[in-house]
């Protein structure tokens, strides 16, 4: 259905009326576009270094010892093509708000990118313990290929792991772009600054949020929903936030965060061995071997009830969310 004549003139008014709000001098109406960083060009080089580090999972075609390096060679080339110029066009937006990169732009993406591309057999490594840990902690994974293809906990993951190299060296702009991706694709958003230990499980995963300053120890299993946050910060003098501080928890090793449990503050931890249970909401630091579960007590008060599981005790058989919450068995998996 073609537009009218009139509709076509009002819609003419309306351009020349956006085009002039691009005059007012905000945030917003920047026209350095091209001079920011390409997400297209930056999501294309993390899917190469995706391919790289499981090369025999995503090939197309016949992979041998004798073609594996050319074709390693291949995706490895492309990423750094793209990402050097990608990293360049950060540097340089963040230095002076756009403007063509100049040499030491270059210089810089070159030394962090070889930097970063010799960590890829230890980031294969890490990647292949969290798979091994996804497949053994869940009884509905049939096959370590199905844990790769299909689970969004070895997505974000995998993403994160390569973001935080870059985020280590100082890359504005583009880490946080790969885990915003991720973060799309998965439901699971990992900042990339967050540290992760060995062997990490993000079961479902949707809605799981990891801030900038969490530390996650070895052997952590962590359920749908849960939120490693900060609580309100505090301004400085004139206002803005003190960004420079720890303000996210630190999670011990073997700890188990179960669906819906929220964690908040920089100076909160939760010990070695403890099991928070779902829904839990906690601003305070955890003992080691401690669980904690929720529960609405008389009056509909919200209860935190904090019991020992140290080995020395007899070990009571744990209680999982859904009993937590109904008071009944759950159901088989």
């Amino acid at each position: 259905m073609k537009t009218t004549t009139e509709a076509q003139t009002q819609l003419e008014r309306i351009v020349d009326a956006v085009a002039e709000s691009y005059g007012n001098g905000r945030i917003i109406d920047s026209l350095e576009s091209t001079a920011l960083p390409n997400e297209r060009k930056i999501v294309d080089a993390l899917g190469c270094l995706h391919h790289v580090i499981y090369m025999g999972f995503y090939s197309t075609r016949v992979l041998t010892p004798v073609n594996l390096r050319h074709h390693i060679g291949e995706h490895l080339h492309n990423a750094f093509d793209a990402l050097l110029e990608q990293i360049a066009r950060a540097v340089v937006y963040q230095r002076q708000r756009g403007g063509t990169p100049g040499k030491q732009d270059i210089d810089f993406g070159a030394e962090v990118l070889t930097d970063m591309f010799a960590c890829i057999p230890r980031l294969r490594e890490e990647m292949s313990m969290d798979v091994e840990a996804t497949y053994a902690a869940d009884p509905s994974a049939k096959a370590i290929e199905e844990v790769v293809f299909s689970y969004p906990g070895i997505r974000a993951l995998t993403t994160f792991r390569i973001a935080h190299e870059l985020y280590l060296r100082k890359v504005p702009m583009v880490p946080r772009i790969m885990t915003e991706h991720a973060h799309r694709q998965t439901g699971i958003d990992i900042h990339p600054g967050a540290v992760i230990g060995k062997r990490c499980f993000i079961d479902h995963g949707t809605g799981v949020v990891i801030g900038e300053t969490a530390v996650i120890g070895d052997d952590v299993k962590i359920y749908q929903g849960v939120t490693l946050g900060a609580l309100s910060l505090p301004r400085d003098g004139m206002g803005d936030l003190i960004r420079d501080s720890k303000r996210h928890p630190t999670i011990g090793n073997g700890v188990t965060l179960y669906a819906g449990a929220t964690v908040l503050g920089g100076d909160t931890s939760i010990g070695d061995g403890s099991v928070i249970g779902a829904n839990v909401w906690l601003t305070r630091s955890v003992p080691a071997n401690t669980r904690v579960t929720y529960s609405q007590g008389s009056g509909g008060r919200d209860d935190h009830h904090f019991e020992s599981t140290d080995s020395e005790r007899p070990p009571a058989r744990e209680s999982s969310p859904f009993e937590t919450l109904t008071g009944r068995r759950a159901p088989s998996r």
